[in-house]
């Protein structure tokens, strides 16, 4: 079974090693389905982690508003949540501790981010969480009803494009810190909405691919903990999803 997805914890190699370690844990015995992954339990992970990232990014919320300042909780909450991501991406198995701890460190980042824009853009943020809600919805009823199939061809578009962007991003990122460029994403002109709206295509068809794989999972019976790995893989496209439609947002906000 092929397991492909721009997504670091939801690709092959992971699921492949997951399948593969259950495969020697459960060698002489049956797999209790108690055990295995599956989608409901992925999805209420998904939840949970869901109400901690929400927790969280009240903390930052609440000091960004009550006169304190939010930027170190908010800086030091995205590097570790950054941290976290790699060392679950090498170890699927820590992920029923790991995806928590990320749950809650990426909320202090989403909290004082979101603060940042809601007192820039008074109204932005609500806005932007119920198009990250809608998009949620819309993406798994078009998956659940088979109305969006993922086929390889659907999956190598959706990853070129995925890369292309991060390329893109990080290329501008690194140059612009040397030099006195700025990136054609910047600022509210055309070009730099339409890439935007580009950007927030690309991070809703991922979600069909982590709906795919986390489906693919739960057939290839893999291991219970594999749930949460699968819930925080979901969390991160939500989470770029989100951002993607602040920075939009912004952008046509300050057009006005």
């Amino acid at each position: 079974m092929n397991f492909n997805s721009k997504n670091p914890f939801l690709n092959s190699k992971r699921f492949s090693s997951a399948t593969s370690k259950a495969e020697e844990v459960h060698q002489a015995q049956i797999i209790d389905y108690n055990q295995e992954m599956t989608v409901s339990g992925t999805m209420n992970k998904t939840a949970i982690l869901f109400l901690i990232l929400c927790g969280a990014a009240m903390v930052t919320w609440w000091m960004a508003f009550n006169g304190m300042n939010p930027m170190l909780p908010t800086i030091g909450g995205a590097i570790v949540a950054f941290i976290l991501v790699i060392v679950s991406a090498f170890k699927p198995q820590a992920s029923p501790y790991l995806a928590p701890g990320y749950a809650l460190f990426e909320g202090l980042f989403i909290g004082g981010i979101s603060a940042i824009f809601e007192l820039k853009f008074p109204g932005i943020v609500i806005n932007a969480v119920g198009a990250t809600l809608v998009t949620f919805l819309v993406c798994l009823g078009l998956y659940k009803f088979k109305i969006v199939k993922v086929t390889e061809q659907f999956k190598s578009v959706v990853i070129a494009a995925t890369l292309a962007i991060a390329t893109y991003y990080l290329i501008s990122w690194i140059v612009s810190m040397f030099t006195s460029f700025t990136p054609v994403h910047h600022g509210n002109s055309m070009m730099s909405i339409g890439i935007s709206v580009f950007v927030i295509i690309i991070a809703a068809l991922n979600l069909f691919l982590d709906f795919d794989l986390i489906e693919k999972g739960a057939k290839e019976r893999m291991p219970k903990f594999m749930e949460w790995y699968g819930a925080m893989g979901l969390m991160i496209t939500l989470v770029w999803l989100y951002i993607e439609f602040l920075r939009l947002l912004a952008k046509l906000s300050s057009k006005d």
